[in-house]
């Protein structure tokens, strides 16, 4: 993804979906620092971004507390004025909701290949008792 972007004209945001799916979200975000302007989490369940961001350390320029993920990508849109708003997800929920304010929708499998991220496994190909596991210790964590 770093060939085709330059510093200052990218907003880039992440679902929880593509965290998840990221190997080191902290390295991730430490590289795409460097060329995007605003770089964040934006999706429903603000109490687990805050978790996210604070266990991983990472930058969030995205205030989206009060607001589902549909409003905090219209509203950033309008208020984050860069050439490029790319929405880096995991589902197909994710593309909708990104397409239809305008961001441009990157699979999180795809942004890793191109920028040389590691991705883990996806989670619906865990069980269900692993699955289960990962949201317990979500609760609790």
């Amino acid at each position: 993804m770093t060939d085709d972007t330059d510093a200052g004209r990218l907003t880039l945001a992440f679902s929880l979906s593509a965290i998840d799916r990221l190997e080191d979200p902290q390295a991730v975000f430490e590289e795409a620092a460097a060329w995007s302007d605003w770089l964040g989490i934006v999706d429903a369940d603000t109490e687990r971004i805050a978790r996210i961001v604070d266990d991983h350390d990472l930058r969030q320029d995205f205030d989206i507390a009060g607001r589902d993920k549909w409003f905090a990508l219209e509203e950033i849109c309008e208020t984050h004025p860069t050439e490029r708003h790319v929405y880096i997800g995991a589902s197909d929920d994710d593309m909708r909701v990104s397409t239809l304010f305008d961001w441009e929708y990157v699979r999180v499998t795809e942004a890793a290949a191109n920028a040389g991220w590691a991705v883990s496994e996806a989670s619906s190909d865990l069980g269900v008792l692993d699955r289960l596991l990962i949201a317990v210790r979500d609760l609790v964590d």
